[in-house]
């Protein structure tokens, strides 16, 4: 019965994908779903992409381990990056109307910062992506009972999401997580009632929890390198999120700038509060059943992302088994989609778009599925041949745009000196800087990502305040939302 459900359920996905790729018309109607969303539509594309297979089977499970001490980043993190991607970036993406956040930095500072950001954004969704990629061959392995293999099931998983996503692009994207987001709630809540009910209740989950000291976000006992530890978590989804192509696609598919700002701060606060559910089914989970715990001594890091999967095919009801998986297929999905579309769109309009400017919108539009499958294949090899967690995964993404694209897109909205030079300068110091560190393996107290974006902030000061010997083809933000109000009069 739950192979039929799960075969059903990704059937009707589908389905849902395929009657919305009705509406695609055009490259607008591929990338922001022809900046048309209402509120409710809007708000539940940045839930369903943001609440993707890390928040509940890894995040929930670093908790049961680390507590919150473990998870700076996710959900902490990830929600001050929406708060403040609304509050600071909404309106200007909006009012610029792009297709793509690399538009703005080739508005701000020409084509050569366009093509050198859009890579590091392109190459930072490989890790999102393949962490959905992989969670969602998890379940069809599980759920098959490991008749198919872990790879094949991945595999498998990548081809379901590819069919609807290549057809419908956004309005595929918004349609489903629409449904998704509904499937989502109800699920999770569902399941948190049976499992709090087999744990012995809500409060006695919650009081296990504070004796066992997982809601010590600051232990007393913390050192000068633990802080730097937290602080490089949470920098890396706080401000790494924000320079994302898919950020950006949410507010901009809005129908108007008011529900661009609202619909990502109203998601971003639901996402929060929507986390703690699995956080909260993972630590029950343990209180009824240490036998767990045994999870946490294996070898394999990505061994602990089995305690939802395996407590609910051992322990759970059928019911509770079809709800449990329908709301992580949905999760998985949603994200997954989303993380495919992104990169697909930088990639076209900001790399390939440059080289081949004559392009008419039905050969855009074509580019753009081609590039779509492409993607997902890269994707899914690095999903085949990774060994991380999905969070690790997650947050090793992040760290390549929060050290080359964060400060370039912050200096150029509210910097009047901001150059060219300076966001050369920038991204170069910034990634190399994280990347030499890395690779060195070198020790240091400060994380590498940190002393990435410390470099890239560094750059773009001296690049910008030095004399200029790259011309700057930019303009500034005062003159793109001129030229973005004629071209709008004009149309």
């Amino acid at each position: 019965m739950l192979i039929t459900f799960v075969a059903v359920y990704l059937a009707v996905t589908i389905g849902i994908g395929l009657l919305a790729a009705r509406r695609v018309h055009g490259s607008t109607d591929f990338l922001v779903a022809g900046r048309s969303l209402p509120l409710y539509m809007n708000v539940a594309t940045v839930f369903a992409t943001w609440f993707g297979a890390e928040t509940v089977l890894s995040v929930s499970a670093t908790f049961a381990r680390d507590g919150l001490h473990g998870i700076p980043g996710d959900p902490f993190g990830a929600t001050v990056c929406l708060v403040l991607a609304a509050l600071l970036f909404a309106r200007l993406f909006y009012r610029l109307n792009l297709l793509t956040i690399g538009d703005f930095y080739k508005v701000r500072y020409g084509k050569s910062v366009e093509v050198l950001t859009s890579i590091a954004i392109v190459l930072s969704y490989l890790g999102w992506t393949s962490a959905q990629l992989t969670a969602l061959g998890l379940v069809i392995h599980v759920l098959s009972s490991g008749a198919i293999e872990l790879n094949h099931a991945i595999m498998l998983g990548a081809v379901v999401v590819l069919v609807y996503t290549v057809f419908g692009g956004m309005w595929s994207v918004a349609f489903t997580d629409l449904f998704q987001t509904v499937i989502i709630v109800l699920g999770l809540l569902l399941v948190a009632g049976l499992v709090g009910g087999q744990a012995g209740g809500m409060d006695k989950v919650i009081s296990q929890a504070v004796a066992d000291g997982k809601f010590v976000m600051f232990p007393s006992d913390m050192d000068a390198a633990g802080w730097w530890a937290m602080a490089g978590a949470f920098f890396a989804f706080a401000f790494g999120s924000i320079p994302q192509q898919d950020v950006f696609q949410r507010m901009t598919s809005a129908k108007d700038e008011k529900t661009a700002v609202r619909g990502t701060i109203l998601g971003g606060v639901f996402y929060f509060f929507m986390a703690f559910v699995p956080i909260y089914i993972a630590y029950a989970a343990l209180v009824a059943h240490p036998e767990l715990k045994a999870l946490f001594g294996s070898e394999d890091a990505r061994e602990i992302q089995r305690i939802l999967p395996d407590l609910v095919l051992g322990k759970m009801p059928i019911w509770a088994q079809v709800m449990f998986f329908g709301a992580l297929l949905s999760a998985i999905l949603s994200t997954a989609s989303g993380a495919l579309l992104a990169p697909t769109a930088t990639f076209t309009e900001n790399i390939l778009r440059p080289f081949v400017p004559n392009m008419g919108d039905r050969q855009f539009l074509l580019t753009l599925r081609i590039i779509l499958v492409t993607f997902t294949s890269f994707a899914l090899l690095f999903a085949l041949n990774s060994q991380s967690t999905m969070y690790e995964m997650v947050q090793s993404a992040y760290n390549v745009t929060l050290t080359g694209a964060f400060v370039p897109l912050v200096a150029g909205a509210f910097w009047k000196r901001a150059n060219t030079q300076g966001a050369l300068l920038s991204v170069i110091l910034g990634i190399g800087t994280w990347l030499s560190l890395d690779w060195m393996g070198a020790s240091t107290m400060i994380p590498s990502n940190l002393l990435g974006l410390a470099a890239s902030a560094l750059g773009m000061v001296l690049g910008s305040l030095t004399p200029e010997l790259v011309k700057h083809k930019g303009h500034s933000i005062e003159t793109a939302l001129h030229m973005a109000k004629a071209a709008a009069a004009k149309h």
